[in-house]
């Protein structure tokens, strides 16, 4: 599956020291203990900052794709002051970053200045990308400047993280296992670092998103966490064909896979690395006796695996059907995704590259995405509503695949638990992204990021009202690692999902207002419905 995953960290915002503590104070190093030995991080007036902590073992040799196991205690102070490497990955189009560093499971902690009397609630992000990127990218002092401790996590990507193989245990989760090691090393030491492990919060976009509904309705990540942000996710989002790329085929669900079809891609690319043996663990101990180097040179290997596995320890049943079910654990979530998803990818593809998409081109993808339903599909979407082509096709697949999941996943969650549900409606984002072109990519997918985190080419473009908005979406979501609810003095009033009238409630989020939005009528959900 050749897709792409985008968040604000995915631009090479990785500057060699990693993010300081900044706001003109002077810095000054300050030492914490944890479990495994003492780290020295940096201090300012208002921030502690700690890089490249080790929460887990190096995953190499005999331990690539295996269950993370414990950091070997070190003697002395380990120097916590810059990020640690980034976990194995080729550059994109969008992210000119790359490593062939396994020995890459550590996380980063930004933490208020002064540790209070009372500890402070946890905020831990899973970052998005799927086959690129870091914790170090993503830059918390926004959020710990309302009160929070944030915890930025490494973890194992693409083929080191999703890799399946007939008789390897933890096949296809092993990136969602380090992420639940990085948890647990929270539970562990979050007290060290003025954190309180009893008020966890996991967040994610993107691949990250979809990560934590895995940790949703996974056995292992009990008692983990004690609420759930999901941007963007796509737990339970299907995939029409060539929504991804004219020659990507059509799939039941976006990130999912059996067992079985996780090992089928496993085979195909064990082929291609010259590994292929009748006997497993023969073809398994040539895999990890392979350089990082090889491995990434095959084509595609790495976005081959931006999947997770199910039918296993880690995620026993398919976690959308697990959610649908009400089989999940009971902890306050706040769930939303942009209103412009699908334009990224669109915008990738075509149009903002220099390939045209033309009205012949919408007809083509129409007749592959829908059938015989094709034409249902374009009388609802007439190409005299939409400046484009492209963005005509945007919109079908921003309404079929992203809401229509989304609506799904807020709907099946609030049955059993407080439910927020938003939709970041900016169109004016600013565009982080090095793309060429004017494609208009409006509300674009992971465009909300830069208002939770400190990314520099956006900030330096906001106007004086996506200040405000930044600053009232990081006090909600402050707010709601703090009580499991994004409402507190001076905000503006988010009601749950599922309300007293029985009518679902989307907060909609734009720098000229806040406050409820018809989704279901704004994305066409109710001609969605009829749809299989």
């Amino acid at each position: 599956m050749a897709a792409v995953f985008l968040s604000a960290g995915a631009v090479a915002s990785a500057v060699p020291g990693g993010v300081r503590p900044g706001g003109g104070a002077v810095e000054e190093r300050v030492t914490v203990r944890t479990d495994a030995g003492l780290v020295r991080g940096v201090r300012s007036a208002r921030h502690r900052i700690f890089q490249g902590i080790p929460y887990a073992g190096a995953p190499k040799g005999a331990y690539r794709w295996a269950a993370p196991r414990p950091v070997r205690p070190w003697q002395g102070v380990r120097d916590a002051t810059r990020p640690g490497p980034l976990c194995p990955q080729v550059p994109s189009q969008y992210a000119q970053v790359s490593s062939e560093e396994e020995d890459c499971l550590v996380l980063n902690v930004t933490a208020p200045a002064v540790v209070r009397h009372r500890p402070a609630p946890v905020l831990v992000w899973i970052h998005g990308d799927g086959t690129v990127g870091a914790g170090s990218f993503f830059d918390a002092r926004r959020l710990a400047g309302r009160g929070v401790v944030v915890v930025t996590v490494n973890y194992r990507l693409g083929i080191f993280g999703g890799f399946a193989h007939p008789g390897l245990g933890g096949s296809g989760t092993f990136g969602l296992q380090d992420q639940q090691a990085a948890l647990r090393w929270v539970r562990r030491n979050a007290a060290a670092f003025g954190g309180d492990a009893t008020r966890v919060t996991v967040a994610g976009s993107s691949f990250g998103a979809s990560a934590i509904a895995g940790h949703l309705t996974s056995p292992g990540a009990r008692g983990l966490f004690h609420r759930a942000v999901l941007a963007s996710g796509e737990g339970m989002m299907d995939m029409p064909a060539g929504a991804m790329g004219p020659d990507v085929p059509g799939y039941p669900w976006f990130v999912w896979r059996t067992a079985r079809e996780a090992e089928e891609i496993g085979a195909e690319m064990t082929s291609s690395l010259g590994c292929a043996a009748p006997d497993p663990a023969r073809t398994l101990r040539c895999l990890r006796a392979l350089p990082v180097k090889k491995i990434l040179r095959v084509p595609y290997i790495m976005n081959a695996f931006q999947i997770f596995a199910y039918g296993n320890e880690t995620l026993p049943r398919l976690p959308a059907r697990s959610l649908r079910e009400g089989r999940f654990h009971r902890v306050p979530v706040l769930s939303g995704g942009t209103r412009d998803e699908h334009r990224t990818f669109v915008g990738l593809l075509y149009d903002a590259v220099g390939k045209r998409f033309t009205e012949e081109d919408y007809g083509r993808a129409l007749t592959k995405a829908f059938g015989s339903r094709a034409g249902a599909v374009r009388a609802q979407y007439p190409l005299t509503q939409f400046p484009s082509p492209a963005i005509a096709w945007a919109a079908v697949l921003t309404d079929r695949m992203w809401a229509r999941g989304t609506h799904a996943q807020h709907a099946a969650l609030s049955r059993r638990v407080p439910t927020y549900a938003y939709e970041f409606a900016d169109r004016n984002a600013p565009l982080y992204l090095p793309l060429p072109g004017r494609f208009d990519f409006g509300a674009y997918h992971a465009g909300d990021t830069p208002y939770l985190f400190e990314e520099p080419e956006a900030g330096k473009r906001f106007t004086a009202a996506q200040r405000w908005l930044s600053d009232t979406m990081t006090d909600q979501w402050a707010a709601f690692a703090r009580t499991g609810t994004p409402n507190g003095p001076r905000l503006p009033v988010w009601r749950p999902y599922r309300g007293a009238g029985g009518r679902p409630y989307t907060q909609s989020l734009a720098p000229d207002r806040i406050g409820p939005v018809d989704y279901a009528r704004e994305h066409a959900l109710d001609f969605w419905r009829r749809f299989p």
